[in-house]
């Protein structure tokens, strides 16, 4: 039966449908010895760590993004992201749909001068590296590294985007699952936010006292930050995400070649 039975959509699947053949993609992917990395959610958390939480947080706070990141988060927990890559300024996914798109995000590096006043103002805060990358540190360097004008993270001017998939919306749902992808990914390797911005790190400890003790005292109570800190500070609601709900399924064809597009604000 053609798509065009329904109305040039295609008929409802439901969700466990979809994650049963996103996860038959991934068997017949690795069996042709593909290497690929798919984002698995443990649950229906997409993070759970200070930095997977930033990065969503910061995603969500933008109204560039709000109408077309509610799919992608059902994309993403239905483990449709089929292979995730981050590199420098730069991330690749196989999104599964009603066929395996492709998506391109290019996002900008941090100026060199936003990064130096970022390691000026944060390197004192910072006690190891350890401490860093499990995002335990003080509120002052929490709001400085998430802050929206002159953060780590980038803004929607500096996030560039492709999909061959047929949506014409400036972002369609695929490419909102890899984004969201992202975000689970540095739940398991924070680093990955500073390879992505290309930047390194352990600027960030310039000003560390390199004859302490590498973490080796515990970390004070107030500087291990709540995930309602995080939230709080994008101005989001902090309410516990609510298990993935059916999504009517995505539309046929045969991709098409890339569409680009570029948000600003």
């Amino acid at each position: 039966m053609s798509r065009y039975d329904y109305g040039d959509w295609a008929p409802y699947v439901s969700v466990a449908e979809q994650r049963a053949d996103a996860e038959r993609e991934i068997a017949r992917r690795r069996k042709k010895g593909e290497q690929i990395s798919p984002v698995i959610l443990d649950g229906t958390r997409i993070a759970t760590t200070f930095w997977g939480k930033a990065w969503c947080g910061n995603l969500e706070s933008y109204r560039d993004f709000e109408t077309r990141l509610p799919r992608g988060r059902s994309y993403v927990r239905h483990r449709a992201v089929l292979d995730l890559r981050i590199a420098p300024r730069k991330v690749s996914a196989l999104v599964n749909g009603s066929s395996v798109y492709k998506v391109e995000i290019d996002i900008a590096e941090v100026p060199a001068d936003r990064w130096r006043s970022i390691c000026r103002d944060c390197g004192s805060g910072i006690e190891s590296l350890v401490e860093l990358l499990r995002g335990r540190f003080s509120k002052g360097v929490m709001d400085r590294l998430c802050s929206q004008k002159d953060g780590l993270f980038p803004r929607p001017s500096e996030i560039k985007f492709s999909c061959t998939c047929l949506d014409f919306a400036s972002m369609c749902k695929h490419v909102a699952a890899a984004l969201y992808g992202v975000g689970a990914r540095l739940d398991e390797q924070p680093e990955l936010l500073f390879r992505l911005r290309s930047v390194d790190e352990s600027d960030l400890l310039a000003n560390l006292d390199v004859t302490a003790p590498f973490s080796a005292s515990g970390v004070a109570p107030e500087k291990i930050l709540a995930g309602d800190d995080v939230m709080a500070l994008f101005g989001l609601d902090i309410a516990p995400e609510p298990p993935a709900e059916p999504a009517p399924a995505d539309r046929g064809g045969a991709p098409r070649t890339a569409k680009k597009t570029r948000i600003t604000g």
